[in-house]
C-alpha cells in the first residue's frame, strides 16, 4: 500500500477522470468546481447552472438528473462549488452507486445551510506560535507575506470550502494591535485574495484599545468623539483593501484584555460602536461573552450575570458569541445558560475543535457527540451563526493526530447541517481518509470514533468533574494544584471541592444557585440531587462519598469504575486500530498507533492521579477488581511537564521527573 502522510485530509479524490463539464461563464469560483468535478467526477455529464430559486438560499444548491445529465444549481458561484464538492462527497462515500437513490431517473437532492456564517476562528499569534494549537507553527508566515504565498494556503481554502466553512478570524482573540497596521494589512490582503474564490471570508480579531496603541489616543472610550472617528477611518481603510472584508472579533475585558468596561462603559457600548463603523459596509461584530472576574460569584454563573441584563441593546449587526459550556470547553459541560435567555439578541455558539482540555493532539477524541449533546438541549435555529477554535497548523496532516483531522471535518458539517448525525459524519470521513476499508473494520473503526470522547471523559473527569487540568497547558491532571498568589477559579480545587464528606461544586439552590440561571424543568432537575443527570452530578452537587448511584454502587466506588472503563476503553482502541492495519498505509498506521500508546499510557497516568488524590478524602478502597495504581501519588505530584512540549511520551516524562 502506498505511503501517505495525511495532507491530503478527506480529499484524496481520484485523479484524470476527464469528466465532462460545462459552467454557464468562465470565473476564479466557477473554474475551480469545473476543474475539481473534471479531475474526479467518474459518472455522467454535469452541468452547472446559476440561477435564483425560491427554496435556495444564496449558498444552497440542488443536484438532479435530468435528460442523462447531473445538473448543479445555486443562485451563487459559491453555492455551486459546495454542490460540486458534495457531489463528490456522495461518489467518495459509496452513495452514487447503482441500486442507490442517485440512480434514480429522478433522483434530487437539496441543500440549504442552517447558518450562513460558518466560521474558523484561529488562535493564531503574529509570531506564528499558537495559543492552544498542537499542530505545529501558524500557517500564516506573517514575515513572509505578501510577497511570499505558501501553496499550503490554497490547500487550506480547498479544505474548508469542502465541508462549507466559509469564514475565517485569521488571529488570536488576545489580539495583537499590529494585525491592524497599514503594513499588516496588506498581509491580510494577501490571504484573503486566495480565500475569495473558495467562497471564504477573512475576519481579523481586534484589541479594544488599539486606538490607543497604535495611535496615541488618550482614551479607548466607545463614547468618544475621537475614538469613534478612529475606528470609523481604520474601518474605512480595511475596506478599501479589502472589499468583502466579514467584520470583527472582539474578546473585551476578559482575562486581562480591554474593553468598554475600563472606561465605564458596557459591553454593547462597546460593540455597538464597532458595529456602527462597521455597518455602512455590511460588516459584523462578533462580541465574545467568555468573561469573568475576580469575585465571589461562581465562574459558572458570570457570563450570564453580565450579559443578560445586556439583551436587547446590542446592534442589528452584533452577534454575541458564547462558548458552548459555562466554564471553558471542558470535555463534559451543560449548556450556558445565556442560549436561550437572550431573546432579543442573535447568538453564536462557540465550539472549540483543537482539543485543549481532551488531551491535545495525542489523544483520540471525536467531538461530534459532544456538540450533538450541546444541540439536543439548544435548538438550531435558535442560532445566529457558529464558530470554531481550529486545530489547524503546520504539522503535514494539518492537525496533529489523523483522527483530529475528523473534528475539522465534522465541524464543517455540523456547521452546515446540525441535524447530521455523528454516526453519518464518522462514516462519512473514515470513507474519504481510509478508503478503501472492509465493512467489519470500517464499523469498528466508527465504534472506536463514536465512543472515544466519553472514554477521554470517563479517564479524565467523569460524573461532572471538570477543570482539574495541570497549571498553564492543561495537559495531564493536577487536582492538587496550588499556585501561591493565583486566582481561585483557576485552581481546580475551586471546582472539586473535595473534603472529607464528598465532591464537586454545589451549583443547587443551597449552592451557588447556578441552576436558576437554567429554564425552570431544567433548573428543577438539575438542583435536585436524585434527578440530576449522573453525567452532570458533581457539576451541580456536593455528592456525600457513600451517595448510592442508580446502579447501586455509592459515588467512590461508581468515580473509580469510570476512571477503570476509561483506561479499558483505550486500550480496546489500540487492538482494534492494530486490526485494522492491513487497510491502512504504514506511514499513518504507525503514527496513529504511536499515538494511542501515548493516550494508553496519559488514561492510567490520569487514573491513578485522580484516584489516589480523591482517596486521600474518601478514606475509602479502591475497589479489587480494579486495576492497581501504577504510580504513587507523591511521584505524580512532582511531575511538572514542560509547557512548550506536549508531543513527549508520557512514560518519559514521568520517568525524567520523579
Amino acid at each position: 500500500m502506498a505511503a501517505e502522510d495525511g495532507s491530503h485530509l478527506w480529499l484524496r479524490l481520484p485523479a484524470g477522470a476527464q469528466a465532462q463539464v460545462s459552467a454557464p461563464r468562465s470565473s476564479p469560483t466557477l473554474d475551480i468546481a469545473v476543474s475539481e468535478l473534471q479531475q474526479a467526477w467518474k459518472g455522467a455529464p454535469v452541468q452547472l447552472i446559476v440561477k435564483k430559486d425560491k427554496q435556495l438560499q444564496p449558498e444552497g444548491f440542488r443536484i438532479q438528473r435530468k435528460d442523462g445529465r447531473i445538473v448543479l444549481a445555486s443562485p451563487t458561484e459559491t453555492g455551486l462549488l459546495y454542490a460540486a464538492y458534495h457531489l463528490l462527497r456522495l461518489q467518495e462515500t459509496g452513495r452514487c452507486t447503482t441500486g442507490s437513490p442517485f440512480s434514480a431517473p429522478d433522483f434530487q437532492l437539496t441543500e440549504n445551510p442552517a447558518y450562513s456564517l460558518r466560521i474558523l476562528n484561529h488562535w493564531d499569534n503574529l509570531n506564528r506560535t499558537v495559543e492552544r494549537g498542537y499542530a505545529g507553527q501558524s500557517l500564516w508566515n506573517w514575515e513572509e507575506l505578501p510577497d511570499t504565498l505558501s501553496g499550503r494556503y490554497e490547500a487550506y481554502a480547498r479544505a474548508n470550502a469542502s465541508i462549507g466553512i466559509n469564514g475565517k478570524v485569521l488571529n488570536n482573540v488576545n489580539a495583537s494591535p499590529k494585525i491592524l497596521s497599514a503594513g499588516y494589512l496588506q498581509k491580510v490582503k494577501a490571504l484573503a485574495d486566495i480565500f475569495r474564490p473558495y467562497g471564504l471570508r477573512v475576519y481579523l480579531s481586534v484589541n479594544f484599545a488599539s486606538p490607543m496603541i497604535l495611535d496615541s489616543l488618550s482614551t479607548a472610550d466607545p463614547l468618544d468623539k475621537e475614538v469613534i472617528r478612529w475606528w470609523k477611518n481604520k474601518v474605512k481603510e480595511i475596506y478599501r483593501i479589502i472589499p468583502d472584508f466579514g467584520g470583527f472579533l472582539v474578546k473585551a475585558n476578559s482575562e486581562g484584555q480591554p474593553g468598554p468596561c475600563d472606561f465605564g462603559r458596557t459591553h454593547a457600548e462597546g460593540a455597538n460602536m464597532l458595529a456602527d463603523a462597521l455597518k455602512p459596509y455590511k460588516g459584523i461584530v462578533m462580541w465574545r461573552a467568555f468573561v469573568y472576574s475576580p469575585s465571589d460569584a461562581d465562574r459558572a454563573k458570570q457570563a450570564y450575570l453580565e450579559f443578560k441584563p445586556l439583551d436587547g441593546q446590542f446592534r442589528s449587526n452584533v452577534i454575541v458569541q458564547v462558548k458552548n459550556g459555562p466554564i471553558d470547553f471542558q470535555p463534559r459541560e451543560p449548556y450556558s445558560p445565556l442560549f436561550g435567555a437572550m431573546q432579543h439578541t442573535p447568538l453564536m455558539a462557540e465550539f472549540q475543535v483543537t482539543q485543549e482540555y481532551l488531551g491535545h493532539s495525542n489523544h483520540i477524541a471525536y467531538l461530534a457527540p459532544m456538540w450533538k449533546e450541546f444541540f439536543e438541549l439548544v435548538p438550531p435555529a435558535s442560532l445566529k451563526a457558529i464558530a470554531g477554535v481550529a486545530n489547524i497548523g503546520t504539522d503535514t496532516n494539518w492537525c496533529g493526530h489523523t483522527f483530529a483531522q475528523a473534528n475539522w471535518y465534522a465541524f464543517g458539517r455540523l456547521a452546515w447541517q446540525p441535524s447530521l448525525s455523528s454516526e453519518d459524519i464518522a462514516g462519512e470521513w473514515l470513507a474519504q481518509t481510509f478508503q478503501p476499508l472492509g465493512n467489519e473494520t470500517g464499523s469498528r473503526l466508527k465504534k472506536m470514533m463514536l465512543d472515544s470522547r466519553e472514554a477521554v471523559v470517563n479517564y479524565m473527569m467523569p460524573l461532572g468533574l471538570h477543570h482539574i487540568f495541570a497549571w498553564g497547558h492543561h495537559y495531564g491532571p493536577e487536582p492538587w494544584c496550588i499556585i501561591p498568589g493565583a486566582r481561585p477559579d483557576w485552581l481546580p480545587s475551586y471546582y472539586h471541592r473535595a473534603d472529607k464528606q464528598g465532591i464537586g461544586f454545589d451549583r443547587s439552590s443551597k449552592g451557588s444557585n447556578a441552576v436558576a440561571q437554567y429554564p425552570e424543568a431544567l433548573a428543577k432537575q438539575y438542583g435536585n440531587i436524585d434527578t440530576c443527570p449522573e453525567e452532570y452530578l458533581l457539576w451541580f452537587h456536593h455528592v456525600p462519598w457513600t451517595y448510592r448511584m442508580k446502579n447501586g454502587r455509592n459515588l467512590w466506588d461508581e468515580l473509580c469504575y469510570r476512571y477503570d472503563s476509561g483506561v479499558r476503553q483505550v486500550r480496546e482502541f489500540q487492538k482494534v486500530w492494530d486490526a485494522a492495519e492491513k487497510y491502512i498505509d504504514a506511514e499513518r498506521f504507525r503514527e496513529v498507533q504511536s499515538h494511542l500508546r501515548i493516550q494508553a499510557r496519559d488514561a492510567v497516568w490520569w487514573k491513578d492521579a485522580c484516584l489516589l488524590y480523591f482517596q486521600k478524602f474518601s478514606g475509602m478502597p479502591i475497589p479489587y477488581d480494579i486495576e492497581r495504581p501504577v504510580h504513587s501519588l507523591k511521584d505524580l505530584q512532582e511531575v511538572h511537564l514542560p509547557i512548550s512540549n506536549f508531543e513527549c511520551p508520557t512514560e518519559e516524562l514521568l520517568n525524567r521527573n520523579r
